[in-house]
């Protein structure tokens, strides 16, 4: 089967689909992953044929992370950047379907992935790292607090989706015309069509942290992370594999692909809570751009693998990615989380609610003595204890295992 899965954002909106594809791979299928121009060597390095997407998705995370909490900010600078790029992107996302029997797409081409779709009369899946087009009234849409009363968090889950449909729609012709493409009808995925099996949902996370909802029909699937294997195979630069043999594991600190003007404040503060509370620090500075020279209680590095490194340490504090939420339950490690943007405020909730974190503190509110006492509150023993608890439930799930069996199924079902 030739599979084309299309994706656009930050690490975090690629990570997940690696290991999906390694073992898609693995069963005999044939890949193409479409994604930023940037993850090339990332994507490529698993044997993955990658189709480039054009444009950094960076500039817009900067721009978005800026606005904090502002809505209307978010909105605004997403679709500027759609703007942007959409043309060349539409172009690339439809060469990567060329010779598809299945398109697999995540939340920024859902409507046009299922267009396509549509057209090439094949099937499409959908894969969510965050709730958002199964309407439910346990919790709210994901941009907005718990409303605790079930039919308005319905509501804002379906005024969300009317949303989002408005806007493919309006952003879609503005990057017609500007490109000059023909017209062309526009699908929703999730609309009932009885020439059509209901596009499958899979929801990428643990059903131990966010069970699946009663309301949900049965083209909804929660399957677990999608984590790789345990990386036996990384080999650690020797000042990372230096530092950690000099002494107690470190709190690990990650904001990922969150490009913020106030790195080098929210820096400081990191660094100030640390010797405050008295621990050692691995800063991965990802896209963040601070760096500073090591010493015996701090290093900083780009990157590491997560699934290598977490279990080697003793707390991670974060921005509340799903994917650094998901890392960090697999290790079985206390969160502090940070949140920025989207639906970070969302997993930071989910993960106290858990009792594995401290209440969560808005990158916008940070300061030394909030993060010093989040520290101290998830160095609790309960914490330690609930969040080593759920590490194992987490880790004997398998969720790319789980997709990919779904997938198949899916498949066979339309072929008969």
């Amino acid at each position: 089967m030739n599979i084309a899965i299309l994706t656009y954002g930050s690490r975090g909106d690629v990570q997940p689909f690696l290991p999906l594809s390694v073992k898609l791979i693995s069963r005999g299928h044939h890949v193409k992953l479409a994604a930023p121009s940037r993850f090339k060597n990332l994507v490529e390095g698993y044997g993955i044929t990658f189709i480039p997407l054009p444009g950094d998705p960076a500039d817009a995370i900067q721009k978005i992370t800026a606005g904090g909490q502002n809505i209307f900010t978010m909105l605004r600078e997403g679709l500027r950047h759609a703007f942007e790029v959409g043309g060349p992107v539409f172009r690339q996302s439809e060469e990567a379907c060329k010779g598809a029997d299945l398109i697999i797409h995540a939340f920024s081409h859902a409507v046009y992935g299922h267009t396509l779709a549509r057209e090439l009369n094949i099937l499409d899946i959908h894969i969510q790292t965050f709730p958002m087009f199964a309407p439910t009234g346990d919790y709210p849409s994901v941009v907005l607090p718990d409303l605790k009363n079930r039919s308005l968090n319905y509501f804002t889950h379906l005024a969300g989706i009317k949303i989002i449909w408005w806007l493919s729609r309006f952003g879609y012709e503005y990057i017609r015309r500007r490109a000059g493409f023909p017209k062309r009808k526009l699908f929703f995925p999730f609309d009932k069509d009885p020439l059509r099996p209901p596009t499958l949902i899979l929801c990428a996370w643990s059903p131990s942290l966010l069970p699946p909802s009663a309301e949900w029909t049965a083209n909804v699937r929660v399957t677990g992370f999608f984590f790789f294997d345990e990386t036996e195979s990384y080999q650690p630069p020797a000042e990372l594999q230096n530092f950690l043999s000099a002494g107690d594991a470190p709190i690990c600190v990650s904001f990922g692909s969150m490009v913020n003007r106030d790195a080098k404040r929210i820096d400081e503060i990191i660094r100030e809570s640390l010797r405050r509370t008295n621990h050692r620090g691995i800063i991965l500075s990802g896209w963040g751009m601070v760096n500073q020279p090591p010493s015996s209680d701090l290093l900083y590095l780009e990157s590491a693998p997560h699934d290598w490194l977490l279990p080697r340490c003793k707390m991670i504090v974060h921005h509340g990615g799903a994917g650094t939420v998901s890392a960090g339950l697999r290790a079985g490690i206390p969160q502090v989380v940070v949140p920025f943007m989207t639906d970070q405020p969302f997993w930071a909730r989910r993960v106290h609610a858990a009792g594995v974190s401290s209440k969560p503190i808005l990158v916008k509110r940070l300061s030394v003595e909030r993060l010093t006492q989040a520290i101290i509150e998830a160095d609790q023993e309960a914490i330690h204890a609930r969040a080593g608890a759920l590490g194992q439930v987490v880790r004997k799930e398998n969720g790319v295992e789980r997709a990919v069996e779904l997938i198949e199924t899916h498949m066979r079902n339309w072929a008969k």
